[in-house]
């Protein structure tokens, strides 16, 4: 039995193929947000282990090992990156500019 040629057929380059705002894993794409673009990339959770990040949309903490999606501009550094909830993430062009917490949340 020949090994599996997992190589695109017809000479097509990464650009060329539909979907090409993905990595080659499918894992990161580009969005427009607040008149730029960012880059999305999910994030399983497991690799973080003992890590907790707080979460932009809801201000609400990401437990360890919670898959969620971190979110750039796309010419931004490592700084920049924030980690979302997902279904943060996919409200956050109906949020209000400001968060709303309740009276004893902690403020961060």
């Amino acid at each position: 039995m020949s090994p599996r040629n997992n190589r695109p057929r017809g000479g097509e380059t990464p650009d060329e193929r539909p979907g090409s705002g993905l990595d080659r894993f499918g894992l990161e794409r580009t969005e427009e947000y607040q008149g730029e673009d960012w880059k999305v990339r999910h994030v399983a959770g497991a690799s973080a282990a003992g890590k907790r990040y707080r979460c932009p949309g809801c201000d609400q903490e990401i437990p360890s090992g919670t898959p969620h999606l971190v979110a750039w501009p796309e010419y931004g550094g490592v700084d920049d990156r924030r980690h979302w909830h997902k279904a943060c993430w996919n409200a956050k062009d109906r949020r209000t500019t400001k968060v709303q917490r309740s009276r004893n949340a902690p403020r961060y």
